[in-house]
């Protein structure tokens, strides 16, 4: 086949960017037996100064695989995407994204992967359309080739806002041109670095679904980072959660639910009450009224009044004690004034945990019966829910010199 090779060393063939450089020229420290995975980590670390804001993290991403990386604000995504991106330099560890060494071969890792990072770097001034062809001309792609990719990118837009300013873009449609951009040299490899922070619902189904058609249509590999608990789910074949720059736990999302059990009951004790009648009487669970109803758990918020004793963390301490021996209970944990039960058959085994409870005259505001989320997984592995800083912008480091995300 022809072609010709620009002088990064690359082999150009109509719009496919094809490396020439011998696989000799890899790190060794990241080489696996598994050399079809698009992207390898082994021991990827930086430091800030003192604080380690990502701590030996290993990971391996398929070809054509959604890899969601799950997180809160300020747990290490965006660091780990900005060294994967050839961005920020390794204090330890390496990668190869594409084949190619993160710091020796970074040229050839560029042009193999599209990128869009949190911050948008877009002109107002210019239209959607001139981005776009500025954009490819970077790539060094010609004319009618960045022709042709534009109308195969722009169903990702509102076509017909392509030739208006930027500025006079919402924030979906700037995000939706953002990831358009890093489209437009036909990488093999997309980063995106939460993609949908503080967009509105309309907008980040939009992106949804522009995910999913990369995946589905184009077998794209996606490197998605995110804090929303429902991206990763819907989006991902495989979720990595990231916490104080650990890799905690990686797995497809229903595996990761499953280790939790097959439902969860959630108990809200009360701060400061008790008394039995604060599950909404023992007669009430389980049936025509029972937990969640009109006279139910937690229905109508009213609870007995007969005193605590312990205090609130000692009410927590003797739900667990009671609630660890009962049949059906798989798992008990404390979170604040929460306690969830583990178990595999939760309709069978929600009337006995208000039963027990309300035995032992512990102050319940309500008790509630759902399927494992991620958020319980997340919970479980490190003891606090994820919280969505819908205001958490830009990809750099803190006042402590952790990275933003």
């Amino acid at each position: 086949m022809g072609g010709t090779t620009d002088g990064a060393g690359v082999l150009r063939r109509g719009l496919d960017i094809v490396p020439t450089v011998m696989s000799s020229q890899r790190s060794p420290e990241v080489d696996r037996p598994n050399g079809d995975a698009s992207i390898v980590a082994r021991g990827l670390t930086r430091h800030f100064g003192e604080v380690r804001a990502v701590d030996g993290v290993d990971l391996e991403v398929a070809p054509g695989e959604v890899y969601g990386f799950l997180g809160p604000n300020g747990a290490g995504k965006t660091t780990i995407t900005r060294m994967l991106c050839t961005l920020l330099r390794p204090s330890a560890g390496g990668a190869t994204v594409g084949g190619f060494d993160i710091v020796r071969e970074a040229g050839q890792v560029r042009l193999a992967i599209g990128v869009t990072l949190q911050e948008g770097a877009l002109d107002d001034k210019l239209t959607g359309r001139e981005l776009l062809r500025l954009q490819g001309r970077f790539y060094g792609l010609t004319r009618g080739e960045v022709e042709r990719r534009i109308s195969e990118v722009s169903p990702i837009l509102d076509v017909a806002a392509i030739d208006r300013r930027i500025g006079t873009y919402s924030g979906g449609m700037k995000r939706r041109l953002d990831v358009a951009a890093s489209l437009i040299h036909n990488p093999r490899i997309l980063f995106l670095d939460e993609p949908t922070t503080g967009l509105d619902p309309v907008s980040r189904a939009a992106v949804w679904e522009q995910v999913a058609r990369l995946r589905s249509e184009f077998g794209m590999t996606i490197f998605l980072t995110t804090q929303y608990l429902e991206e990763a789910d819907a989006l991902a074949d495989r979720v990595g959660i990231i916490d104080e720059g650990l890799l905690r736990a990686e797995g497809h999302p229903e595996e990761l639910k499953r280790r939790i059990g097959t439902d969860v009951i959630v108990v809200r004790l009360a701060e400061g009450i008790g008394g039995a009648e604060g599950i909404g009487g023992v007669e009430g669970v389980g049936g025509a009224e029972g937990v969640g109803g009109a006279e139910g758990v937690g229905s109508d918020g009213e609870v007995g009044r007969s005193g605590d004793g312990g205090g609130g963390q000692g009410t927590v301490a003797r739900a667990v004690a009671v609630l660890e021996g009962l049949p059906g209970a798989s798992g008990v944990e404390a979170h604040g004034h929460e306690v969830t039960v583990a178990t595999e058959d939760g309709a069978a085994t929600i009337s006995p945990v208000a039963v027990a409870l309300s035995g032992a005259d512990l102050p319940v505001m309500d008790i509630a019966l759902r399927r494992p989320t991620l958020d319980d997984v997340f919970l479980d592995l490190t003891g606090r829910h994820i919280v969505v800083d819908e205001d958490a912008g830009g990809g750099g480091e803190d006042a402590t010199g952790r990275g933003e995300s």
